[in-house]
């Protein structure tokens, strides 16, 4: 293992006073700087960056970092600053866009089924808003109890967390340094990268599709995860093809 790159460093000091910060100020923090749905009153554009460095638990923020502090100094090497922090950052967004419009298609669906059981939008509404404040349900007559909770699920769940940066670190590593021995913990033989990131990131795609938690806890953003992977890849795969230069 190298030393560590500037920017990964600044990197994980901003993401462990950003947690750190998070503790002290509660509720409050997860309101103003976790991504939430773009219909819920506590969205705003800033969120899209701020919720990056936002994690829910220590152990949220352990894995995300220990990612970061082993494969992004590597990566950063290869490629210099700007390209690093543009890969950072671009899978960051794109992982937030995909998460978000998966929402949308869990949210737009059931937010119709209300409608067509003649509940009014003014009354959707107060009730989302007021399953913000209490985190519990408000059912209707009329609409199953599985319709309400997708509804509500999809509208007062914010997002948080590197992942998505940190997957695009992951896959683009894997295009740099394909054949690159791993280890990981309890496995005592080497993996590639290319077949242990693959893996990974097919697990994220089977746990997106079929709702299946086979890693990370329940509300793990899936599509997040593979929104990251996918433009990790594709601008490493580009920059790799075209022989990138440092871009410094």
């Amino acid at each position: 293992m190298g030393r560590i790159t500037e920017t990964v460093k600044v990197l994980l000091i901003a993401n462990i006073l950003f947690f750190v910060g998070s503790q002290f100020l509660g509720d409050y923090a997860i309101k103003m700087l976790a991504l939430w749905f773009p219909e819920n009153e506590n969205f705003g554009i800033w969120q899209v960056v701020t919720h990056m460095f936002m994690h829910g638990d220590i152990s949220h923020i352990f894995f995300n970092m220990f990612a970061l502090y082993m494969f992004g100094s590597v990566l950063e090497q290869a490629v210099g600053q700007q390209r690093f922090l543009f890969l950072y950052f671009s899978s960051g967004l794109a992982a937030a866009g995909l998460q978000i419009l998966f929402t949308y298609l869990e949210f737009n669906p059931a937010y119709q089924a209300l409608l067509d059981a003649g509940i009014q939008p003014s009354q959707i509404y107060e009730s989302l808003d007021r399953a913000v404040q209490t985190n519990s349900y408000q059912f209707f007559q009329g609409v199953s109890q599985e319709t309400v909770m997708q509804l509500t699920d999809a509208y007062v769940t914010p997002m948080v967390g590197a992942s998505g940066a940190i997957f695009g670190v992951l896959a683009a590593f894997a295009v740099v340094y394909p054949n690159l021995p791993l280890y990981i913990m309890f496995i005592p033989i080497p993996i590639k990268a290319k077949y242990l990131i693959g893996g990974y990131f097919l697990i994220n795609v089977y746990s997106a599709v079929t709702g299946a938690t086979l890693l990370g806890p329940s509300n793990t953003a899936y599509w997040a995860h593979i929104g990251g992977a996918v433009i990790g890849f594709i601008t490493m795969y580009y920059w790799k093809k075209n022989q990138f230069n440092r871009w410094n």
